[in-house]
């Protein structure tokens, strides 16, 4: 099953030197995913473990998995306009030091990090464990409280046509980004797992794919 997940290698190579089928590699490896994927942590007992531990932020950030393109007007939804490509785009939450939390499930290609978040009940779900996150501007707008003051989600100053950044924005927008920076290492870590380079399962078994990568990824950190 690690030589599937860690290596991509193919079910019918595993066969053949195993001496079983394919089909029968398949179901060992489906059988052990959703088995690991039912241990991954819902996004609210993940925030209050943090919270929990004395964390106080944690950051968030959506990205794309490579699928095959697939024939059928069903998989345009999974063109990703931004990254020029097929995919699944899901949202992964760290702590501030970028170790894994929580992945969501794995959405069409074409959804936006605001889109999800707000599906999700990010905002929700930080303000009942009492966390602040750092995120970019992927997620403007997806907070909007009425009185600044109770701002959760932190994305920082976006320049427009008509209006520049001042020098005290541009300073802001560097913190933050120092700031989120161990989210990629936690992404990092994600896909060292070879079977997210181009995604061949059915897309409808993603989720749990990836929810079982995220156990297993926390599995290693704790070595």
């Amino acid at each position: 099953m690690l030589a599937v997940l860690r290596h991509d290698q193919h079910a019918a190579d595993l066969a053949s030197g195993n001496d079983v089928s394919d089909t029968t590699i398949r179901r060992w490896t489906n059988e052990v995913v959703d088995l690991l994927a039912a241990k991954a942590p819902r996004l609210d007992r993940a925030l209050k473990k943090i919270a929990r531990r004395g964390g106080e932020v944690v950051l968030i950030d959506g990205t794309l998995i490579p699928t095959r393109r697939r024939t059928g007007q069903a998989n345009r939804h999974n063109y990703s306009g931004k990254h020029h490509r097929h995919g699944l785009h899901f949202l992964a939450l760290t702590d501030e030091n970028g170790r894994l939390a929580w992945i969501s499930a794995a959405r069409p290609g074409r959804t936006h990090d605001a889109t999800a978040a707000r599906h999700d009940h990010i905002v929700d779900h930080l303000k009942a464990a009492g966390l602040g996150a750092l995120a970019d501007l992927g997620f403007l707008g997806v907070d909007k409280p009425a009185d600044p003051d109770d701002l959760v989600i932190i994305t920082g100053y976006k320049a427009t046509r008509y209006r520049k950044l001042t020098t005290g924005q541009k300073t802001a927008n560097k913190i933050l980004a120092a700031g989120r920076a161990p989210v990629e290492h936690g992404f990092a870590h994600l896909k060292n797992w070879r079977i997210l380079t181009k995604l061949r399962t059915n897309p409808a078994r993603a989720t749990n794919l990836l929810r079982a990568l995220l156990v297993l990824t926390n599995v290693e950190a704790d070595r």
